[in-house]
């Protein structure tokens, strides 16, 4: 008679189902917290022309930029607005020592100066403050852009988040209280918002049984354009109610 060794894969597999779900109920969370402090901290914060004359005065800009505006806004909630390179740009964007960028508007040179040093016989010589900044993009930065670093970091963190929260959409259990399209666009809701409301109905309040009549690629789609409208709005509303220190953009 054959003697049939019992497979020991159905134990190890029973294990990684109990463990996966506990890992992400308390992972995504923890990343989402990770992400949103860093994207806050290097989230770009108008500022003032006393506040840049300031902190170049004490030596605290380590980087600068002029842009047009800003490209990819709002592209992707985990992307950082980034400014649109231009010589000549109204938008001055400077990067303090801790890693926070601020920006100040009609700020248009009065001579180029990530070309050359001005030419006195052209006209009037360069203002206290253009001279500081040529000084500054001449140097560069020893310890590069800190703000670049940490919206890098923060970038990383929000891509890890969307995988782990993807894969487990995909190929982990069937949903019970929506259907996966439904998942899928309301997890796309700004901030991340979708994925902690998906954590938190699929992983720390699921329902005992599959909800008669889950929720629809379309009701999620739905759900996606109002929300996101919502969270637009508020967002707006506590910007003007607590200034752009507390909610930058």
């Amino acid at each position: 008679m054959v003697e049939v060794t019992p497979s020991r894969s159905r134990p190890f597999d029973g294990r990684w189902r109990e463990i996966v779900p506990v890992a992400l109920r308390w992972g995504l969370p923890v990343l989402w917290v990770l992400w949103a402090g860093l994207a806050w901290w290097v989230e770009p914060r108008q500022s003032t022309e006393a506040q840049l004359d300031r902190d170049l005065a004490t030596g605290q800009v380590v980087a600068f930029q002029r842009a047009s505006g800003w490209a990819d806004d709002g592209a992707y909630w985990g992307s950082r607005p980034r400014p649109q390179f231009a010589t000549n740009g109204a938008m001055l964007v400077w990067t303090v020592p801790n890693g926070q960028s601020r920006y100040i508007l009609d700020a248009t040179p009065a001579w180029d100066s990530h070309l050359a040093e001005p030419d006195p016989s052209a006209g009037a010589p360069p203002s206290w403050r253009e001279a500081r900044l040529a000084t500054i993009s001449a140097a560069g930065s020893a310890d590069g852009d800190p703000g670049q670093r940490i919206g890098n970091a923060a970038g990383l963190l929000a891509g890890v988040l969307t995988l782990l929260w993807l894969g487990r959409l995909i190929v982990g259990a069937p949903p019970l209280a929506g259907s996966r399209w439904f998942w899928f666009w309301v997890g796309l809701l700004p901030f991340g918002t979708g994925v902690l409301a998906w954590t938190y109905r699929e992983l720390w309040k699921p329902p005992q049984a599959p909800v008669p009549g889950r929720g629809s690629g379309w009701r999620g789609f739905g759900w996606l354009i109002l929300a996101g409208i919502g969270i637009s709005l508020l967002v707006s509303v506590a910007r003007i109610v607590f200034g752009t220190t507390v909610v930058p953009g």
